[in-house]
């Protein structure tokens, strides 16, 4: 139930997560393998771009037409809480540009809380340029903008206190502003007693920013959300039950993806696995996120962590099937939820 939270302070909360990320409005452009050879594009990955390749890249995609969608990792992590039926906050950075007045209104006309000083009069908004393949394959061309300015004064302590869960995405140790930010969160999150859950996010996180992401993930996490590569890229195997071994020591649950076989959920090193559903999927952008959403969405609600699993597997189906980081409205998350088959 909403206000809630079994994962997190004893006693009610106010909001059932708090998400701490990169503000990004996505564009995507359904491209051949072509285009990533000849750009230099390392398919399936993240690459953290600047303004210059930025405006490059999209002076060769201009003859597609793109579709915009506000995305972000734990931004579109928290709309799926709150399209379930939860409450979430964000605190994140923008500009006072449209690109930005657009990602705040979608945040706050889902009913989702904002920190009041998210926007900034200067700079440009972060936006991800999102290469779509014919085999539903998503590569991300990232701008941050001031998405990588995002620091400690834009945490809201009273909304953080009053939170089940922290959620950070992995993607803030790129910044040292915002792996600040991060781990003054996890203090404080710590302090409020306040549950913790953190995404590896991307592989090219784990090989770029693996001591920044050592630091934030201290001496552990209460839910550490991950998939098959990130794990095995953190391990430094091709094993997975090597991998598993190693980060049952980093979150005392570990969610990890594995694709359309599913995913496992992985507590005192012993995986229990969640078998997935049926896809034809056309667009994997997002889908580790909505998968982390339903999740956290589930542990809040008092689902077991396998059955948690389960439904990040069905809402992760359900959200390839289609284009886009995210589902359009909160009557899609209901009717995802209602559909959800409880057993099997």
């Amino acid at each position: 139930m909403a206000g809630s939270s079994s994962c997190g302070s004893s006693g009610p909360s106010r909001y059932d997560v708090y998400g701490l990320g990169n503000a990004l409005v996505d564009m995507e452009y359904r491209v051949d393998e072509g285009f990533l050879q000849r750009s230099g594009i390392p398919k399936g990955h993240m690459t953290l771009v600047d303004e210059e390749r930025l405006d490059l890249l999209m002076a060769d995609l201009q003859a597609l037409d793109p579709e915009r969608f506000s995305g972000g990792s734990a931004a579109n992590t928290l709309m799926a809480v709150q399209g379930f039926g939860g409450s979430a906050f964000y605190s994140c950075r923008v500009a006072d540009d449209d690109v930005g007045r657009h990602f705040l209104e979608e945040l706050t006309g889902a009913g989702i809380g904002v920190s009041r000083n998210a926007a900034i009069s200067t700079g440009r908004s972060g936006l991800s340029l999102i290469l779509i393949t014919e085999d539903a394959e998503r590569s991300m061309n990232t701008f941050l903008g001031v998405s990588g300015q995002l620091d400690a004064a834009t945490i809201d302590e009273s909304a953080l206190a009053a939170a089940g869960t922290l959620y950070v995405e992995g993607y803030l140790t790129s910044s040292p502003p915002s792996l600040l930010a991060a781990m003054t969160a996890r203090r404080l999150a710590d302090e409020q007693g306040v549950a913790t859950a953190i995404s590896l996010s991307d592989p090219s996180m784990v090989q770029s920013f693996r001591s920044e992401l050592e630091r934030l993930l201290g001496n552990g996490v209460d839910w550490l959300f991950c998939n098959e590569e990130e794990a095995l890229t953190w391990a430094k195997t091709d094993r997975l039950d090597v991998a598993i071994a190693e980060l049952k020591d980093i979150g005392r649950v570990c969610f990890l993806t594995l694709g359309q076989r599913g995913s496992l959920c992985v507590v005192k090193g012993r995986p229990t696995e969640a078998p997935g559903f049926p896809a034809a999927a056309v667009d994997t952008t997002g889908a580790g996120d909505i998968y982390a959403g339903a999740c956290l969405y589930g542990l809040t609600i008092g689902m077991a962590e396998a059955a948690a699993a389960r439904f990040g597997n069905f809402a992760a189906a359900a959200l390839v099937q289609r284009y886009g980081a995210r589902l359009r409205d909160a009557n899609e998350y209901h009717r995802l939820l209602e559909a959800f088959p409880k057993n099997g």
